[in-house]
């Protein structure tokens, strides 16, 4: 399970005399890969524990998660179903085509019906309806995936300063916090505009898992190009011209945010000279072809 650490070099790391190293998460499984094995492992330890035979859980129409979930329903042996928020378009983006490809069941409802995917009501009568299965939340993150989280850093096998992370739902930025157990510095970079938000959900995650509360780690909300899934030409052109020098593949929705970020962090001095940084890589790249199909370039 452990993945590679690939360093880079650049002119602008040399200038500023920090080291920049790349977990390359994205590399744990070609389909179930990055941040998505590491909390989908102890929940489907424990489903197959319960006897559930289901995986039911929720997303987008391009969710990393969803194609996840599905890919591992047709590894492991489970059923899944993906609960899509919003209308049915067809021909099914690349996303949802994989994952029907893997027999996961898509059911679409409203988004003002989606808002209630935690409500009690709402869950009972998809248990009902599916009988009984295994329920994970949107985006996979609960304490099981937060203990999964937590072996990101387990495998880091050279000594450092910062891990930075991009952040969705906080699932695994809160697994990096608790991993660490107040060593090191982290650094998140939330995806969504108004991402401070995750404050306060990172480490209520943190605490719920290991009872804990650690304040080496901060929020870098100022790099989500205009919230979940927006982007604009220079960050395209920043993931291309990345791809090029390091051959390393990037996506738009996470990683390529939270490296765009980053170096700028080094650019304005962020760093300390000395300063040694592992930015976690936590795949996606699944989504890449949503983002060809609908933007016309690549990513």
């Amino acid at each position: 399970m452990d993945t590679p650490l690939q360093q880079l070099q650049d002119p602008l790391l040399q200038e500023h005399q920090v080291e920049l190293w790349i977990k390359r998460e994205d590399l744990l499984h070609p389909e179930i890969s990055g941040n998505k094995w590491r909390k989908l492992k102890y929940n489907l330890q424990q489903a197959k524990r319960l006897q559930h035979h289901t995986l039911l859980t929720f997303g987008g129409a391009y969710s990393n998660h969803i194609a996840a979930t599905a890919a591992a329903g047709k590894t492991f042996g489970f059923k899944t179903i993906g609960i899509i928020r919003g209308e049915e378009h067809l021909p099914l983006n690349p996303t949802l085509r994989f994952a029907t490809s893997c027999s996961m069941q898509l059911q679409y409802v409203s988004r003002e019906k989606y808002r209630k995917k935690d409500d009690a009501a709402f869950l009972q009568e998809l248990s009902e309806q599916y009988s009984q299965p295994f329920v994970l939340p949107e985006g996979g993150t609960n304490s099981l995936a937060v203990k999964g989280c937590t072996e990101i850093v387990q495998d880091i096998a050279i000594d450092y300063d910062y891990v930075c992370c991009a952040s969705g739902t906080g699932g695994t930025v809160a697994g990096i916090v608790a991993g660490l157990a107040g060593e090191k510095q982290v650094l998140a970079f939330p995806a969504l505009r108004g991402g401070d938000f995750l404050q306060e959900d990172i480490q209520q995650l943190v605490y719920t898992y290991c009872g804990h509360t650690y304040h080496n780690w901060r929020l870098i909300a100022d790099y989500h190009f205009g919230g979940y899934a927006k982007v604009k030409p220079e960050l395209l052109a920043f993931m291309q011209a990345f791809h090029k020098q390091h051959h390393i593949p990037l996506e738009p929705v996470y990683t390529g945010k939270m490296l765009y970020g980053l170096f700028e962090l080094i650019r304005k001095g962020y760093f300390p000279k000395g300063s040694r940084i592992v930015a976690i890589h936590t795949g996606g790249l699944q989504g890449n072809a949503g983002f060809k199909e609908r933007l016309g370039v690549e990513v």
